[in-house]
């Protein structure tokens, strides 16, 4: 919770930074602009090393039941794959929720996206969920195409997406819930997404402030900077 709240606020404090200099260029004119980039880089700098330096929370192993996607650090693409029987299981982690204030950081819920795909079919079943410590919640299922369609993204679906979920018989939602957890899909897998966002959104960062300030520099950022 410390570290993601070091995070934001090593954003905020560059975000800032580039205001700052943004207004002292417009006052100043083109004949400040080697110290405005100077004081950009600097600021760039002093953060990037302070990211640096965070420790990474433990390491957290996914249930044994599903294996790590490959690149999935940096990609858009699912995290976690898992056979059941032929279908192939694939978990993605699509956005945070109910991150507390900039100063603590608690990341306490996760949305996911659960693609469940058949050799057979041009479709997969798609399950948009929220994700907690304790608990797993479906806010949605639809049919949508399967991941090789779309180089590993999840796309809207090509028809009719169903009705509310919430909206449904409470047997078949229950049914629905037995169906995902058969799958092992469940609240064993929020610690180990938990700590892998940690661990992303780290990668991202320190990416974020090395691009720009090489972009700023005038250099070329080595492939896969």
């Amino acid at each position: 919770a410390e570290q993601i709240g070091m995070w934001k606020r090593g954003l905020l404090g560059a975000v800032g930074a580039i205001h700052h200099t943004r207004s002292l260029a417009t006052r100043g004119g083109a004949t400040i602009s080697s110290a405005v980039d100077s004081m950009i880089l600097r600021s760039l700098k002093d953060h990037y090393m302070e990211v640096a330096k965070m420790n990474m929370p433990p390491k957290v192993s996914p249930p044994s039941s599903f294996t790590i996607v490959k690149g999935a650090l940096d990609s858009e693409g699912p995290v976690l794959k898992r056979n059941h029987g032929d279908e192939e299981v694939s978990i993605y982690v699509m956005r945070l929720a109910n991150v507390d204030d900039e100063h603590s950081g608690v990341m306490d819920q996760l949305f996911i996206h659960v693609d469940v795909s058949k050799p057979e079919q041009k479709e997969s079943l798609n399950f948009l969920c929220a994700l907690y410590e304790d608990a797993l919640g479906i806010h949605s299922v639809s049919m949508r195409p399967k991941l090789q369609q779309s180089d590993g993204y999840i796309l809207a679906p090509t028809e009719y997406a169903g009705p509310v979920f919430e909206e449904l018989d409470e047997k078949m939602r229950d049914a629905f819930h037995n169906y995902i957890e058969e799958r092992g899909v469940n609240d064993s897998l929020f610690k180990f997404l938990q700590a892998w966002l940690y661990v992303k959104e780290h990668r991202n960062l320190m990416r974020w402030y090395k691009t720009m300030g090489l972009f700023i520099d005038g250099k070329k950022p080595a492939t896969g900077a």
